[in-house]
């Protein structure tokens, strides 16, 4: 018995699932409005999108270009397969789930994979296509939240460390999250600067 609960997956903390769980469906659902206004592109090359507000907050623009299909496929569709994952291990969390190191280190594959997607595409929307989705900003925040928290879980919890570098990177994770948010925005302002 001791030998079970010695090698028992360890417990995610409660505020992790619910962060994974709202962060996928609010990813999952940003993604499929995304999806919607695409299709309706494709059906109306004219069609003027929902978050088409002016000549820098334009998605048209951004889901028009080569950039808007990465992997020969819509976007999109990954980001409904991705969040929708998410939301699965943040809701298998609530329910007490436990999962092993090797499922944390995919998750953490996938988060990272998401993450470096994201400032791609930022960086393609703010230097190439010089424009901006808002929809694809909400799913770039929900992206970075979800990666800074999961990572600095999974380094504390399986890195073998108790120093205080470690501790300080969870204790602070929030304050990474945000500071990274800003900057990411900082750089949204920059580029577009001769709008203001």
């Amino acid at each position: 018995m001791s030998t079970e609960i010695h090698n028992a997956p360890p417990k995610a903390p409660t505020w992790l699932g619910w962060v994974l769980m709202i962060g996928g469906i609010i990813g999952l659902i940003l993604s499929v409005i995304i999806m919607a206004e695409k299709l309706a592109i494709l059906e109306d090359p004219g069609h003027i999108t929902s978050c088409d507000f002016n000549a820098v907050l334009a998605c048209g623009d951004v889901m028009r270009s080569g950039q808007a299909n990465a992997f020969g496929i819509p976007n999109p569709l990954i980001g409904i397969a991705g969040f929708a994952a998410v939301a699965i291990i943040g809701a298998g969390i609530l329910a007490g789930g436990r999962f092993r190191g090797w499922f944390w280190f995919g998750a953490q594959v996938g988060l990272t994979f998401a993450i470096m997607f994201c400032h791609w595409l930022a960086y393609q929307s703010m230097s190439v296509i010089r424009a901006l989705c808002p929809y694809c900003m909400g799913v770039w925040t929900v992206s970075i939240i979800m990666f800074v928290l999961v990572t600095t879980w999974n380094v504390k919890t399986f890195s073998g460390s108790d120093s205080a570098f470690v501790n300080a990177l969870y204790k602070y994770k929030w304050v990474i999250a945000i500071v990274w948010l800003l900057l990411i925005a900082a750089a949204a302002v920059w580029s577009f600067r001769y709008m203001f």
